[in-house]
């Protein structure tokens, strides 16, 4: 195992693990690579709305989805020698597309559903930390982003509750 610090073009096409985990590319973006990852989702889920795909069947997507980037996170991640590298972005456009399935369409909904996203995969707090310090492998780095998609669905619905003006 060799540890690769910053991937490269070559690396991202070196195997189709590699170009899943860094999101298409946008895992090699600096600064804040997790961001770029997670902005990759927004057009993602708006084509598959756009074409009148339904939030249930995006739900239902995000399951086998989930279960790729488990192995190309492993494959990658062990190409890199690091567990987790910044550059693994697939599990936050999957934590993303769970967030943008379950809340409402609007362009105002999907900024506060982003930015409640990437402050929650950003900082970690209980119960995401957990999942993050005890599940390892491929599934262990994309388990924390999926909580943290939830997490932020339950924050947005609150919000959305109280604060119903905003939307």
């Amino acid at each position: 195992m060799t540890t690769l610090i910053h991937p490269d073009r070559r690396f991202l096409f070196a195997h189709p693990a590699h170009f899943l985990a860094l999101g298409f590319g946008s895992g090699l973006m600096r600064p804040a690579p997790g961001t770029w990852g997670t902005l990759v989702a927004l057009p993602l889920a708006w084509l598959w709305f756009r074409f009148g795909g339904s939030p249930f069947l995006l739900v239902l997507l995000c399951l086998p989805f989930f279960g790729l980037g488990a192995w190309a996170a492993r494959v990658t991640s062990r190409s890199l020698g690091v567990h987790d590298h910044g550059c693994i972005v697939w599990d936050e456009v999957v934590g993303m597309l769970l967030v943008l399935a379950l809340i409402p369409g609007d362009w105002l909904s999907w900024c506060m559903g982003f930015v409640l996203f990437r402050l929650f995969d950003i900082f970690k707090p209980w119960p995401i930390r957990w999942f993050d310090d005890h599940v390892h492998g491929g599934a262990g780095i994309m388990i924390d982003d999926v909580v943290a998609a939830f997490l932020t669905v339950l924050v947005f619905l609150a919000v959305h509750r109280w604060l119903p003006y905003l939307f």
